[in-house]
């Protein structure tokens, strides 16, 4: 049982060592380029839902 497992678990560690070798992971523009296109967006997104927001708040005030 005990061998059985760990023929297992040696074979599952050589699957994970296969599919890393696979695996691309982007450069170091790349992560800069998609880190501000985030932080751009959040900054818009947040921008628009403050508007909304208060817009939203000043028809709530006058509808009261």
């Amino acid at each position: 049982m005990l061998k059985r497992t760990w023929s297992s678990i040696v074979e599952f560690m050589s699957d994970v060592r296969g599919e890393l070798k696979k695996v691309s992971f982007p450069t170091s523009q790349e992560t800069i380029g998609s880190t501000t296109v985030v932080i751009v967006f959040c900054i818009i997104m947040s921008l628009y839902l403050s508007a909304v927001d208060a817009f939203l708040g000043w028809l709530v005030g006058k509808a009261i």
